[in-house]
């Protein structure tokens, strides 16, 4: 049936406000709906202001970006109609299309541009552009984006930072936003829905959609709303997957979205951090427990254990994406080998019990994950059960981010992670990042992944950077310093209206925000 008439057939639509805007089409061939109803994750509860980070997964929506990336996460012009980069790296010029106009009618300018990253990078907001110097409004369409030191990643932020019109951005504009992309924000109703409608001046291709409705409900809501046919495209999680649900189809995207063991790398020494948390774990410090975790544990039976088989086994941070070196993977789901690799460290059950010791100290560890999170919880006690059969005691806590973040440096931590931008590998592997908000909070650090980490950084040719991306890898890698044994990379999974043909996708990210959104100027209906 098509989207509309599954919800003509409903017992009810989520809220009397979005039912006055939802129009009808008949199953047996009518005009198409031109409303869409998605549940697809949470509001963003800051706004929509790109300058604190909005559309940094996903679409922005309601503004443009200068470049994007395909299906094939090849680097693409959208506001931008060329751009490049000076010999030294530092200089970016970005020519502008002609033919852009905010919502308000107001032509896209090289200044619009310009003020847009000026005040990214002085609102230190989730999209980091500190390595701006400045950014100049050269004329109309060119602007300069004058960086303090090259990076390679700079990209990525043409890629995901939207563009803001200057005369319009105030304090009220992340509730209010006015921008140059396919949608305009029409209603927002907190805590329960969002309301955009198609902006007819945009200048790419147009959604078929004069309307779209993003519905803020939980999993449970969002399987009934699914099954009632509120709704044209759900996400659910893997384990809600094999519902039956007529009129709909599974929809499962690859993605980067992984789950990994962080692990503390110096001993306990009674270092702390400044904020005066401990630093340090004496098990986790040693390279022989971190490769025999990495070898023992069968990742296949997690994907299909606990993802019900809606993921891949991670053998890294990036796993598939064009940096990703895969020499890294190590062999696992190897106990005999494990056990091998502790024996020769030292590690012994001496008194029986089952535990290996060393020097007094057992091989034992607490292992963090958010208490709210059940597919975490499930990783941490099939990965605990793999570890007790080679004399790794593991003990899984749920807790509140607020403890985790008070105890990640000394205890190891179930995190997730995946992003299209390297600069993440960065920030979770070099030194210079220890203990920064959430980064490398194992305070893992070694001088030649560093070296290889900040030549990726400050390179100026995308090969030259994907080889020292590749370099480091094959240092922090599992068969290396094994700074964390990642689990698995899950599949998002969506219901989608069996009418509702939502083209090619991408490999998505870790799953904040609404990555499927990526394409939903290409969505069609095709019954």
């Amino acid at each position: 049936m098509r989207g509309a008439t599954r919800r003509l057939v409903a017992a009810a639509v989520v809220t009397a406000t979005a039912a006055t805007a939802c129009s009808s089409g008949d199953a047996a061939g009518g005009p198409a709906p031109t409303e869409l109803r998605l549940a697809i994750g949470g509001e963003s509860e800051e706004g929509y202001d790109p300058t604190l980070g909005w559309g940094r997964y996903g679409n922005p929506l309601f503004q443009s970006t200068l470049l994007t990336r395909d299906a094939d996460l090849r680097v693409t012009n959208d506001l931008a109609t060329g751009h490049s980069v000076s010999p030294d790296g530092l200089v970016w010029t970005v020519e502008l299309r002609a033919d852009a106009r905010f919502s308000d009618g107001r032509p896209v300018t090289a200044r619009d541009v310009a003020y847009t990253f000026t005040t990214a990078a002085k609102s230190g907001g989730l999209t980091d552009v500190t390595v701006l110097d400045e950014a100049v409004a050269v004329d109309d369409d060119t602007v300069e984006l004058r960086l303090s030191r090259p990076q390679s990643t700079f990209v990525n932020r043409l890629v995901s930072l939207g563009i803001v019109p200057e005369h319009a951005h105030g304090p009220d504009y992340a509730r209010r936003p006015v921008g140059s992309g396919p949608f305009v924000l029409e209603q927002w109703d907190e805590g329960q829905q969002l309301i955009v409608r198609r902006n007819d001046d945009y200048y790419g291709a147009k959604p078929a959609f004069e309307r779209v409705v993003f519905v803020f409900t939980g999993e449970d809501a969002s399987l009934a709303a699914a099954r009632s046919g509120q709704v044209d495209v759900a996400a659910l999680p893997s384990s809600l997957a094999s519902t039956a649900m007529p009129g709909m189809e599974l929809h499962r995207v690859e993605s980067v979205d992984n789950r990994g063991i962080m692990f503390p790398y110096p001993p306990a020494d009674g270092r702390t951090d400044d904020d005066g948390n401990p630093v340090g774990n004496d098990v986790t410090s040693d390279l022989a427990v971190r490769r025999a975790v990495n070898t023992a544990l069968d990742r296949r039976a997690l994907v299909d254990g606990v993802l019900d088989g809606y993921g891949r086994p991670a053998t890294g941070p990036v796993d598939g994406l064009p940096w990703y070196e895969p020499a890294t993977a190590a062999p696992d789901n190897d106990p005999d080998a494990a056990r091998r690799l502790l024996e020769e460290a030292g590690w012994r059950d001496t008194d029986g019990d089952g535990t290996r010791e060393r020097d007094g100290v057992r091989a034992e560890f607490s292992l963090l994950y958010p208490a709210t999170d059940s597919l975490r919880q499930g990783l941490a006690l099939a990965a605990a059960d793999m570890l007790e059969a080679v004399g790794i005691a593991v003990t899984p806590k749920g807790e509140s981010w607020e403890v985790i973040y008070t105890r990640m440096h000394a205890d190891a931590v179930l995190f997730g992670w995946g992003s299209h931008d390297p600069t993440e590998m960065y920030n979770l592997y070099s030194s210079a990042q220890a203990g920064v908000e959430s980064w490398n909070p194992g305070f893992y650090a070694d001088a030649e992944v560093d070296a290889a980490l900040a030549a990726a950084m400050a390179a100026t040719d995308a090969d030259e950077a994907t080889r020292h991306w590749r370099e480091a890898q094959r240092g922090f890698g599992p068969a290396a310093d094994a700074a964390w044994a990642w689990l698995v990379n899950l599949d998002h999974t969506y219901f989608v209206d069996s009418c509702l043909d939502v083209g090619p996708v991408q490999v998505e990210p870790h799953g904040h925000g609404w990555p499927i959104t990526w394409g939903i100027t290409g969505w069609r209906w095709t019954c």
